[in-house]
């Protein structure tokens, strides 16, 4: 495990010095027919997909409907909902207070939000009673980073926040601190929601500002990401791609109470509450590919993207498919196989719970975005969609 954890550290950035030829471009050119066969399968309603490495796009295909109803035909502007790949960017803001030394992803978790001292672990479980006992340790922001903290699902009465956003985000984390631990800290892999949305409170905490107005000011203003928001504005709202499902065969609207996005919200959901574009999401991944560097300004130190995309569970059972582990904020490819089986070892991403997957393969310097709107994939992250994007795209790069 040791020479795996060595690996993990320095591999996947070991190809990023060599940078390969230019990309078949013929290869790339099966992108837009590849993705309009799912169309055309009814799967999805539309697709954009940017494939690109450390300099620039290489590939960036828009084909299908954005509005099944209106025949508002996808563009490459238009804006998706990308859930869940929300995590690994709050992330980011974390490793910006650790660059600045106003915080460390080993602290614990109570040091900057009081509420969660003393927090109890479940010891045992039946039908008429909960037993609780001291944990052996403290959850710590590595362990909110990870999905190895052991905190449970939201409490009732809150189940329905993602869609209602009434709440603050102060106010849904002091409810989620109030909650015993599933399972002592680092002993489990289990992905959540509530730890994410914990590192949007730190973030407020630390920084003495709003978690949306931070992130604002300190990663999308930077990186020019000018369509990446938690809080789509009138015009942005007319970008939005349709949200679908498959009923009887067909793809139907998805209900509105999956939409979300109401115009009054509170609480912008650091676990994956952003919409954002393809061209965006590029800028991101390309300062990722360059060791948090932009257009000549260090976003990111180096220190901390090693930090962030290096294995950080070990053994441990991750992720959604095969082979996967997790580094801070990013799964991680820790052994190819299945739906990864054409990235390298040490490519780290996320996927949303609509499909969208965003990946970053340094050895390879490639990245590939998928951005789709479809609500009840079996699991997204193993689609033929994800599959098929990355296969064209490994073969050409």
């Amino acid at each position: 495990m040791g020479a795996l954890l060595f690996l993990a550290a320095v591999g996947p950035w070991c190809g990023a010095s060599t940078r390969a030829a230019e990309p078949d471009r013929k290869i790339l050119a099966q992108i837009a027919p590849r993705m309009q066969q799912f169309v055309d399968q009814r799967q999805i309603s539309g697709a954009v997909t940017v494939v690109g490495r450390h300099d620039g796009i290489r590939s960036y295909e828009a084909v299908g409907l954005r509005d099944i109803a209106a025949k508002t035909p996808m563009t490459k502007d238009t804006i998706f909902r990308i859930a869940s790949m929300t995590k690994p960017i709050t992330s980011l803001g974390v490793m910006l207070l650790v660059d600045e030394g106003k915080l460390s992803v080993e602290d614990d978790v109570e040091k900057h939000l009081p509420e969660f001292r003393g927090q109890m672990l479940v010891a045992s479980r039946t039908p008429e009673s909960v037993t609780l006992k001291r944990p052996a340790r403290k959850i710590t922001i590595r362990d909110l980073l990870t999905h190895t903290s052991g905190l449970p699902a939201f409490p009732e009465g809150l189940a329905d926040i993602y869609s209602k956003r009434n709440h603050t985000l102060s106010e849904v984390v002091m409810a989620v601190s109030q909650r015993p631990l599933d399972f002592e800290p680092g002993s489990k892999w289990a992905y959540c929601n509530p730890g994410m949305d914990a590192l949007g409170r730190i973030i407020e905490v630390v920084s003495g500002q709003p978690y949306e107005t931070f992130m604002q000011k300190r990663v999308f203003d930077p990186l020019g990401m000018t369509d990446t928001t938690f809080y789509p504005n009138e015009g942005q709202r007319g970008r939005l791609a349709g949200l679908y499902e498959v009923r009887d065969g067909k793809l139907v609207t998805s209900p509105e109470r999956l939409i979300g996005l109401p115009k009054d919200a509170k609480y912008p959901i650091p676990a994956g509450g952003l919409c954002s574009t393809g061209a965006d999401l590029a800028r991101l991944y390309q300062m990722m590919l360059n060791r948090g560097k932009h257009q000549r300004k260090q976003i990111l130190s180096e220190k901390s993207v090693q930090a962030m995309t290096s294995l950080r569970t070990g053994e441990l059972t991750t992720g959604f498919v095969p082979g996967m582990g997790f580094a801070l904020g990013w799964g991680f490819v820790r052994q190819p196989a299945g739906v990864t089986e054409m990235l390298s070892q040490g490519t780290f991403g996320h996927g949303g719970a609509f499909g969208t997957q965003g990946w970053i393969d340094p050895q390879r310097d490639m990245f590939v975005i998928l951005l789709i709107q479809r609500v009840g994939l079996p699991n997204g992250d193993a689609s033929a969609m994800r599959r098929e994007l990355q296969r064209i795209a490994a073969a050409a790069l």
